[in-house]
């Protein structure tokens, strides 16, 4: 029997400290084959931009909510909302975030420059019939002041058959930027009763005016109410005093990471109710990917987007006598579209229990079937501006959307989670290679003396079990003596942890 050939043996060497990172999971993938009337043009958008489809997708949805939301309200499981609907898009720049808003919104920006030329020349016969109205009144005033009866009695009967002074023409624009509240709300007095708020820059408006630090708690309830379709009441001394009733908005918000990640982890955007009612989603970046070969168009799709998006436009919106308060038609579920609703509700809400599945995001998983009726209600409109009913097939679809956005809103609230605690523990190894003498540590140590934001047990031992888990930190034995005395638990500075830069 041959001798087996002498193995050398290879000595194993540690890899050493591990980088920390935040691990953020993978999104599902976006249910494209659920936007129904709305599928073709978002993979038409999709096809030429090669950009993630969860873009042109909440753009399409975000337009759709703008052109059909002051026509109806959908019915709920908590009685009738608009089918307003909010969102707010991850990506970073070279996303095509432009690319992609811009052919879905191109019917909106016609119709609104056509309405441009027509309002001119109104606000032109308005301004010369205004000028004759007040020379009128004038000369009226003058006559009904005069010492002669004679003309006193014919300038108060020229008065009285004078009437108002004739009304302006409404503002025909139907989108804003990066509005303050009080211009928003000026909008809605002097403009349309269905507005969108749509940025594909949105880092102009969430640092701006309108969301500083003695306006956004102001704003974000301002939007609020909208999003509700609660009534604006303003009492202001540059505007006087008014009250705005069924008003609607729609909003899209698009900007990158570094960005939307302060604006949704700020605790005042969450905990005043504005981020539950967003529809929030950061797709997987394509970047890397979107070789020529791949690029196809699809022109037509996009021209029957653009041409349906005008002739909802162009539609009269349902209105009281004022013709500027909406008075929205109900769109109302079958019974078997409610049925599909009450039992997505119901599983939503029993995931939201304690450490259930959503317990961390209660506040937009409460609101996630509403949500779906809303959507139901979008995608109800844009195919038929007179449906009076939600079928049952279209809300599956407003189902599988919503579960797409919540499911969203759950990983990146657990990113969130999972960030506080890594950053947490960068602060304590930084603290630990450059603060501390020793090499050892115990939690109360940590608690005591080290980082402010660890000044709390639960805190201080997840960020010492996270520098364990990565190899910065060893555990000791039970009982070792560190400073003098023995400790049920400790940790030493792993051996060339002070070496690594």
């Amino acid at each position: 029997m041959n001798a087996q050939p002498h193995m050398k043996e290879t000595a194993f060497t540690p890899e050493g400290p591990q980088p920390l990172v935040r691990e953020i999971p993978p999104g599902q993938a976006y249910p494209v084959e659920a936007l129904g009337p709305l599928r073709a043009a978002v993979e038409a958008v999709h096809g030429f931009t090669q950009a993630p489809v969860a873009i042109p997708a909440a753009s399409a949805l975000a337009v759709a909510s703008l052109a059909v939301q002051g026509f109806a309200d959908v019915e709920t499981l908590g009685g009738f909302a608009p089918v307003s609907l909010y969102f707010l898009t991850i990506a970073q720049s070279g996303e095509r975030k432009s690319s992609c808003d811009k052919p879905l919104l191109r019917g909106l920006r016609e119709y609104e420059r056509d309405q441009s030329e027509i309002y001119a020349a109104a606000f032109k016969k308005w301004l010369n019939d205004s000028e004759l109205h007040d020379a009128k009144r004038k000369a009226a005033v003058r006559d009904a002041s005069s010492g002669k009866p004679e003309k006193r009695t014919e300038g108060e009967a020229d008065l009285e058959a004078l009437g108002d002074a004739p009304e302006g023409p409404v503002l025909p624009d139907r989108t804003a930027s990066e509005p303050t509240l009080e211009g928003l709300f000026r909008a809605f007095l002097q403009g349309q009763p269905s507005l969108g708020l749509f940025s594909d820059e949105a880092g102009q408006f969430l640092g701006g005016h309108a969301m500083n630090a003695d306006n956004r708690m102001k704003t974000l309830g301002g939007l609020n109410s909208l999003w509700d379709g609660s009534e604006i009441k303003r009492t202001r001394a540059g505007d006087g005093v008014f009250t705005l009733r069924d008003r609607r908005m729609a909003l899209h918000l698009m900007a990158q990471p570094v960005v939307m990640h302060g604006f949704i982890s700020d605790p005042l955007a969450s905990g005043l109710g504005f981020l539950p009612r967003c529809l929030i989603c950061e797709p997987a970046s394509s970047i890397g990917q979107r070789l020529s070969a791949n690029m196809r168009r699809d022109d037509a799709a996009l021209s029957v987007f653009a041409a349906r998006l005008k002739s909802i436009l162009s539609r009269a919106m349902p209105t009281w006598d004022d013709g500027r308060t909406l008075r929205p038609e109900s769109l109302t579920l079958t019974p078997s579209a409610r049925a599909l609703l009450v039992a997505f509700s119901d599983t939503i809400e029993t995931a939201q229990a304690p450490r259930g599945p959503l317990s961390h995001v209660t506040g937009t998983a409460s609101k996630v079937a509403e949500q779906a009726a809303r959507i139901a209600g979008v995608l109800t409109l844009w195919a038929d501006l007179k449906a009076t009913e939600v079928q049952a097939d279209v809300m599956a679809d407003a189902i599988n959307l919503a579960q797409f956005y919540l499911s969203e809103a759950s990983r990146l609230a657990s990113a969130a989670l999972v960030s506080e605690k890594i950053d947490n523990a960068e602060k304590l190894r930084k603290w630990l290679l450059e603060s501390w003498p020793h090499d050892d540590v115990t939690l109360r140590e940590v608690v005591n003396r080290g980082p402010n934001p660890l000044r709390e047990s639960p805190k201080a031992l997840g960020a010492l079990e996270i520098l364990q888990e990565h190899d910065w930190l060893k555990e000791n034995e039970k009982g070792t003596f560190i400073r003098g005395a023995q400790r049920k638990q400790s940790w030493r500075i792993a051996a060339g942890a002070r070496n690594v830069v």
